[in-house]
């Protein structure tokens, strides 16, 4: 048995020593100088859209932070899934209190069964623009920017390459469900391997309208169950970079449960299945995180029962050494973050003794949910996103089910993802 876990450790050495190298890759990005931003006079009229359907807990501070740009010209398009929708109202309260005069709400008017109703609202945003706007930028409505996100954003599509720049995500380690506290694991390496594969975020993201015409983005959004995923492939296939921005990796203090945070995993990760670029390797790494660590802990349970004490000691002391060594990478990224946090001037998670603790609790945790979400996702051949049901039969068969208007009856409780 000795040989087996001996064996098992080489290859848990050699994927952590793979690991380590992709997050010093992502370490040397924050760290590098950022681009000077473009003056005024440089940046292109931007139009922002802001897709909505159901009231999200964030959305009146997601609206006022995008009304409060430090940008010179630029629009915001929000589109709202109907004027029964519980955002509609909330968007027309937030906008007149602040007496904004860039912003233009209008609800969903065609409900295209070929794809999700976020790229229906989409392709209806970006088809009325007109040839003034050069550059498109998407939103999330639980994202809350700061007041130079729009002019970071931009910027770097001044560089020919450059057909589109994304931010990502980042979520809060506290919080009172351990479902906050898996997702903030799950994330972080979510960032790394975004950030490798230069796969963008629908949640901050910017599109020249140029590269949207250019690479047939809408006819593709128009058969599609999801819209950011695919657009490193399409870009590239016409030798168009995606730009990560560091300073754009936006703090999430939305809080979940676990029940439905695995149902959001499974969302993921069939998104990630049908239009991931190399979503063999996305696989592999599920596999190898998941599945080697959790072999050693199998075997040191056999040994254990089987009363040999020494391989059960070898096997723990394997799965301690590189759950611990887990959590290390995790903490590094953390603290490599708050700069970046703290200049938008949110509040970081100061890491305490219980903070970490938890962390380390929760880590095997969040493998063995993930790992049942990769499970259930190549068994979805319906999905259930925010009060619809979508059929899923192929990344370009798509097919809504039956519509609804969203309603109040809709709206997740507050430890719920909005699915």
């Amino acid at each position: 048995m000795n040989e087996l876990i001996i064996f098992l450790s080489r290859c848990l050495l050699s994927w952590l020593g793979i690991q380590v190298c992709s997050v010093l890759a992502l370490l040397w990005c924050l760290s590098s100088q950022p681009q000077d931003p473009l003056l005024d006079k440089e940046l292109p009229k931007t139009a922002v859209i802001l897709c909505l359907r159901g009231a999200d807990p964030f959305l009146p501070n997601c609206l006022r932070s995008l009304i409060h740009q430090n940008y010179p010209q630029y629009d915001i398009k929000l589109v709202v899934d109907s004027v029964e929708d519980p955002a509609w109202q909330i968007a027309h309260d937030t906008i007149n209190a602040i007496g904004a005069t860039n912003v233009e709400i209008k609800p969903l008017k065609i409900v295209h069964n070929t794809c999700s109703l976020k790229c229906s609202s989409l392709i209806q945003a970006v088809s009325e623009l007109d040839e003034s706007y050069e550059v498109v930028a998407l939103v999330d409505a639980d994202t809350v920017v700061h007041p130079n996100w729009l002019r970071q954003l931009v910027t770097p599509l001044n560089n020919p390459k450059v057909g589109a720049t994304t931010g990502n995500r980042w979520y809060i380690p506290t919080g009172r469900y351990w479902g906050t506290l898996v997702r903030y694991i799950w994330n972080v390496s979510a960032l790394v391997q975004m950030f490798l594969y230069g796969i963008p975020w629908g949640g901050t993201l910017a599109i020249k309208t140029a590269v949207l015409r250019q690479t047939g983005l809408l006819d593709k959004w128009s058969k599609a169950f999801g819209e950011d995923t695919m657009i490193r492939s399409v870009l590239g296939k016409h030798k168009l970079q995606v730009k990560f921005v560091p300073s754009l990796i936006m703090l999430n203090k939305e809080e979940c449960d676990l029940p439905s945070l695995r149902y959001w995993f499974q969302r993921q990760l069939l998104s990630s299945r049908l239009y991931h670029p190399l979503w063999s390797a996305v696989a592999a790494d599920v596999l190898f995180t998941i599945l080697l660590p959790n072999l050693l802990l199998i075997v040191f349970f056999i040994a254990f029962l089987s009363g040999d004490g020494d391989s059960a000691n070898l096997a723990f002391s394997w799965y301690v050494s590189y759950m611990l060594a887990l959590v290390m990478l995790i903490l590094i990224l953390e603290l490599a973050v708050q700069p970046e946090i703290r200049a938008q001037g949110q509040q970081v998670t100061k890491l305490s003794v219980a903070v970490i603790l938890k962390i380390a609790l929760a880590l095997p945790f969040t493998q063995w949910i993930y790992g049942l979400a990769m499970l259930a996702s190549f068994q979805m051949p319906t999905v259930h996103w925010r009060g619809v049901t979508y059929q899923v039969q192929g990344p370009w068969n798509i097919r809504l089910l039956e519509y609804r208007p969203y309603q109040m009856i809709d709206q997740p409780s507050d430890r719920k993802i909005s699915l």
